[in-house]
């Protein structure tokens, strides 16, 4: 973490800069130029600015004003972490969604310079900064760079070597997705299709790498036309026998920092496909005015939200390893609390231990949240930032967790006691489970999109006046990204329809600031079920394997149908992990599954 002097110092360099290149504003957003969710060291300029190491962020700059602002999950952190450091944790108002844009909108005068660097700030974003700055006649610099110059010890790009994501884990080749992908652009009509997201890249091209912590990518970007693929990646981490297979398929290997100059000479006059989300400033703008945009979500997002057979058969395989990762987690935990000291983050290290023992796995999927107490009504905790608190003798343990594997990606939560729970523990933990079983045994006519199911998962808490604040779930991608769309289950409005073959998180939850947190959370794949004179009925089976806590559940709270869910699923988790257990953490799993009537 930065020193607050150096954050000072920081500060006093980068205003200096404000000056010389006559800014009256400047915007850093949390971003590289993929604009994905996970950003190498090296684009971590506001945790190098400022010490803020939270993934969310947006710091604007004047030469009397230093503000940060990020969402819900770290604001507790953002008021610590930026104390003393001339920046201030700026706190939003009621239902502002992009409130440093407020900020500058209610501050800007007539004839005011705003500097932002074009390469890691969205085209989507951009436009909504401009309209919210209509009628103010300020002038933008979008090709301000002030970081640069003054971050002398820079780390570099990340550097790893691609390797080959074979069609027994894909079940699909290269070509074939290849083509799939024209036949889609023929059908937009688009000569070109522009690919900003590495997960995109990663999917077409069955490959994958370690440039980012938690998701198994390489930085590059592609450019699909009818009969080349450009794919703009440093050529060193091109293995030979890769690039010659890419070669036959006509996949040109260019220099990763080419991509603008390539942009603007191969589209003029020509019709691009890109998404204004997930695309920089920079690129846009680099794109001939007279070529035709069609913007939309990518092709491969909408394809790869799909899985095939194959790749549903292999995530059935991931789930019973990582639930058995989990089972001897949770046992060895039991057995061995009061005999040792045991802290937050000596138990997220213990998980990815067992993990990391289980086949094809490749690394976290995110930072594990191994949260106790107070600290579990902190939605995205994370024990790594502080010496993490002892398990003490009572109270609530959370754990949020998944891995990467060649066969899938996961993300699974469960709240445990330690010791006697309370009647408001049990209570809650009972409510959130009726939300989780609810949603669990969904079923819906097709065309139905998340946030119409959002309710069926909030409708038991919603009654005992309780709420949560998030989504109740995320798309997950495959041997990807954890958080990975485009479909979600959440109020949000989202226009995309849940379609058999989505993987979704399944997730509700209470928060009680300054008591505890409770969250259960299994992975759901979409599938059909019947037809009627209605229409295709669609429903989800829970593909995530662990016990769920029965000491926390108030029996009273649940109906037949909800104990009936519960027991078949104990049913599920003790026959496909038992056999991958030890005599003794089966009859320990074999007393944790036991039906409750």
């Amino acid at each position: 973490m930065v020193h607050n002097s150096a954050s000072a110092e920081n500060l006093k360099h980068i205003r200096a800069a404000l000056k010389q290149n006559s800014l009256d504003f400047y915007i850093i957003p949390f971003a590289d130029p993929h604009l994905g969710e996970y950003v190498p060291d090296h684009w971590q300029i506001i945790k190098w600015l400022t010490g803020f190491t939270g993934s969310a962020a947006t710091v604007v700059l004047t030469d009397t004003f230093a503000g940060l602002w990020t969402d819900s999950r770290y604001f507790i952190q953002a008021e610590k972490q930026l104390a003393g450091s001339g920046y201030e944790f700026v706190a939003p108002g009621a239902f502002q969604r992009n409130d440093y844009m407020d900020y500058i909108s209610e501050n800007a005068k007539k004839g005011d310079k705003i500097g932002l660097d074009g390469r890691i700030f969205s085209a989507a974003a951009f436009r909504r900064l401009e309209k919210s700055l209509d009628g103010k006649m300020v002038s933008f610099d979008v090709k301000s760079d002030l970081i640069s110059p003054i971050w002398t010890n820079r780390p570099q790009l990340p550097f790893s070597q691609a390797f080959d994501h074979s069609v027994e884990y894909s079940g699909k080749g290269r070509s074939a997705k290849i083509s799939e992908v024209r036949d889609q652009m023929n059908k937009q009509g688009a000569d070109f299709h522009l690919l900003t997201s590495t997960d995109d890249i990663m999917w077409l091209l069955n490959i994958r790498g370690g440039d980012l912590k938690y998701s198994p990518l390489l930085l590059s970007f592609s450019l699909i036309g009818a009969k080349q693929i450009l794919l703009f990646i440093d050529e060193n981490k091109i293995p030979v026998k890769l690039a010659s297979e890419f070669d036959r398929l006509g996949v040109v290997i260019l220099p990763y920092e080419e991509i603008t100059g390539v942009l603007s000479s191969v589209t003029e006059g020509h019709s691009v496909l890109l998404n204004p989300q997930s695309t920089s400033v920079e690129l846009l703008n680099s794109i001939p005015g007279n070529s035709k945009l069609i913007e939309d979500l990518s092709i491969p997002a909408r394809l790869k939200s799909i899985k095939n057979k194959t790749e549903i058969a292999n995530i059935s395989g991931v789930m019973i390893r990582d639930g058995v990762a989990l089972t001897k987690f949770f046992h060895w935990f039991e057995s061995n609390h009061g005999r040792e000291l045991m802290t937050e983050y000596s138990l997220s290290e213990k998980l990815l231990e067992l993990r990391s023992k289980q086949k094809d796995f490749l690394g976290l999927s995110f930072t594990a949240i191994v949260a106790f107490n107070e600290n579990s009504a902190l939605p995205h905790y994370n024990p790594e930032e502080s010496p993490g608190v002892v398990i003490g003798e009572r109270g609530l343990l959370l754990v949020d967790s998944g891995g990467q594997y060649l066969g899938g990606t996961t993300d699974i939560t469960r709240t445990i006691t330690v010791g006697i729970p309370s009647s408001q523990q049990k209570r809650d933990f009972t409510l959130i489970l009726k939300g989780h079983i609810n949603l669990a045994l969904a079923k819906f006519p097709n065309g139905t999109r998340g946030y119409q199911l959002d309710f069926i998962a909030r409708r038991a808490m919603w009654g005992s006046g309780m709420n949560y604040a998030h989504g109740t779930g995320h798309g997950v991608g495959y041997c990807l990204n954890v958080h990975e769309g485009p479909q979600s289950i959440s109020p949000a409005d989202n226009k995309t329809t849940i379609e058999a073959g989505m993987l979704t998180s399944n997730e509700p939850a209470i928060y009680r600031e300054g008591e505890y947190g409770i969250r259960i959370e299994n992975l759901i794949i979409c599938y059909e079920d019947e037809e009627t004179e209605f229409g295709q009925f669609l429903k989800f089976d829970t593909v995530s394997l662990c016990y769920i806590e029965k000491s926390l559940i108030d029996k009273s709270l649940l109906d037949q149908k909800e104990i009936g869910w519960l027991n078949s699923y104990h049913t599920e988790v003790y026959d496909k992990l038992s056999p991958h257990l030890t005599a003794e953490e089966k009859s320990w799993l074999k007393e944790k599954t036991k039906p409750i009537s």
